[in-house]
């Protein structure tokens, strides 16, 4: 059974992509490799510590190939976490900074109930910017975050900084 390491190998660097001086982490080598995927799902559903989750939560549009995987696997419910406009029903929302701008992220707001217990994830912590505004929204829903997991963390950017006193658990730092 392949392991975090054997994840790390598979990681694709790409230069200079989407712009130059950028260094693109692809992870299509793990979704095409059903052991790397299946270790990548375990491992993530790992960062649960053996409690119950009530739902899992994915950040638009990489974390929510993991993170409904992620909620078979521990027979809990998926809601995603989209960018503004993309949701069809009553939604909260949250602007949150980039390098280039800013940009908004929402979740329904009837998502998550107060006290439900909350496994958040994503494929990538950069910045922080997109998942401290997950956390923001999870918090303003009374959400109960047990863990905010990553498949890979950038930890030069410290974006782990903005999130707050949660759990934060990264699967392959770099």
């Amino acid at each position: 059974m392949p392991d975090a390491n054997d994840l790390r190998a598979a990681v694709r660097d790409v230069p200079d992509f989407p712009k130059p001086g950028i260094v693109f982490k692809d992870i299509t080598p793990i979704l095409g490799d059903r052991d790397l995927f299946q270790t990548s799902i375990r491992l993530l559903a790992e960062t649960a510590h053996g409690q119950q989750i009530d739902k899992v939560v994915g950040i638009d549009a990489r974390g929510f190939i993991f993170a409904a995987a992620v909620a078979d696997r521990l027979k809990a419910g998926f809601i995603p976490i989209r960018k503004k406009g993309k949701l069809p029903w009553t939604t909260k929302e949250e602007a949150y900074s980039l390098e280039y701008g800013e940009a908004v992220v929402e979740i329904h707001q009837d998502a998550v109930r107060p006290g439900e217990n909350i496994l958040l994830v994503d494929d990538l912590l950069a910045t922080g910017g997109t998942a401290a505004a997950a956390v923001r929204l999870l918090d303003q829903l009374e959400a109960q975050i047990v863990s905010v997991s990553f498949l890979i963390e950038l930890e030069f950017l410290k974006g782990r900084e903005k999130l707050g006193d949660h759990t934060i658990t990264s699967i392959i730092g770099c």
